[in-house]
């Protein structure tokens, strides 16, 4: 074998061994099948167990600023030692303030630490995060945090758009709360193409899922998952551990008539009427299509001057909102209710 052929192999055989230890991030929009996905992965087997969105990205790095300074990583372990993250992951908190004070000089640092001393400690192969919003700082995930891999599980936006107003988790301007559904589905627009903007930039690192793939076609999705991420994504074990949300779904929803029902596929069928489905695709309708979602309603663009306005003025302020925060001083005044409240429900 020549010299250049066995360098190539050692290349490849280095490329492969870095993959099967990889950190994963599991992002999407909220309401997508997140938790669904992550806690697979867990119930797979070789993952830390750790359920719960580690919050560093959206709320420890804009509450605390540059962590290359040590004053900046004193005051977040003040506070990251009272949390709920911390209390959950039962690390040794005098060893993590040591190398947290030591080795870390950035957000992706820090998890990186926490992680993987996580990691050690249950004796597992690799470590796994959970966080939606993640899915904004894949760039800066990608860059700080080495070689990992993002995995952006994307489900139909209708019953994003659904789902997400029926919890009110997306708050219209006041003189739209008559239009909460088209906030919700822009806001599903926005995360989306921002999270495929980001993973166009890192293709070998960045796969899409289809939600209603893994829910209706599971085996054949964890392979293609499985080969992707360098990991045995066992149907048989994933089913027989089922941690979290895959023993126990937490997308049952209450129809019109007061009855639940935990079909997650295509509810927006049942739930939307003719004219909410027709505006929601008024907006949605490319990015449905480019997605391979079938349509009810031709593409075309709404004719209501207000929801003309929205389509612009929505994904502007969810913009300037996240620029702010991560950009400007405002972001040291973010919520931090996350760190005392932020299991994933069970």
């Amino acid at each position: 074998m020549s010299e250049a052929v066995q360098e190539s192999a050692e290349v490849v055989r280095e490329l492969v061994s870095s993959r099967l230890k990889a950190p994963v991030f599991v992002v999407g929009s909220a309401r997508s099948g997140t938790n669904f996905l992550y806690d697979t992965l867990l119930s797979a087997g070789g993952f830390a167990v750790y359920r719960t969105e580690p919050v560093v990205f959206d709320i420890l790095l804009p509450k605390f600023g540059d962590l290359s300074k040590r004053r900046n990583r004193e005051k977040l372990l003040a506070v990251w030692f009272k949390s709920y993250q911390f209390r959950l992951s039962k690390l040794d908190g005098r060893l993590i303030e040591e190398k947290i004070l030591r080795d870390c000089h950035s957000a992706g640092d820090f998890l990186t630490i926490v992680m993987n001393e996580l990691a050690r400690l249950q004796g597992a192969e690799r470590w796994a995060a959970w966080g939606p919003d993640n899915l904004l700082y894949i760039p800066l995930i990608a860059r700080t945090v080495p070689g990992a891999i993002f995995l952006h599980i994307i489900r139909d936006g209708r019953d994003v758009a659904l789902s997400m107003n029926e919890k009110r988790f997306i708050h219209p301007f006041p003189w739209d709360r008559q239009r909460s559904l088209l906030v919700a589905a822009l806001h599903w627009k926005w995360k989306v193409e921002r999270g495929r903007a980001a993973g166009r930039d890192i293709p070998n690192r960045y796969m899409e899922i289809r939600f209603e793939n893994l829910v209706r076609r599971t085996r054949e999705t964890l392979q293609q998952i499985g080969a992707f991420i360098g990991h045995d994504l066992d149907y048989e074990r994933i089913q027989r551990v089922a941690i979290g949300t895959v023993g126990r779904p937490n997308s049952t929803f209450e129809g019109a008539d007061g009855r639940p029902t935990s079909e997650p596929v295509g509810r927006w069928k049942s739930f939307m009427s003719k004219a909410e489905v027709e505006q929601v695709e008024s907006i949605l309708g490319p990015l449905l299509d480019d997605l391979g979602y079938p349509l009810e309603f031709p593409v075309a663009g709404s004719r209501e001057l207000a929801a003309k306005f929205m389509r612009v003025s929505y994904p502007a302020f969810f913009d300037l909102k996240e620029w702010l925060k991560m950009q400007t001083p405002f972001g040291r005044f973010v919520n931090t209710n996350r760190l005392q409240f932020n299991a994933i429900p069970k």
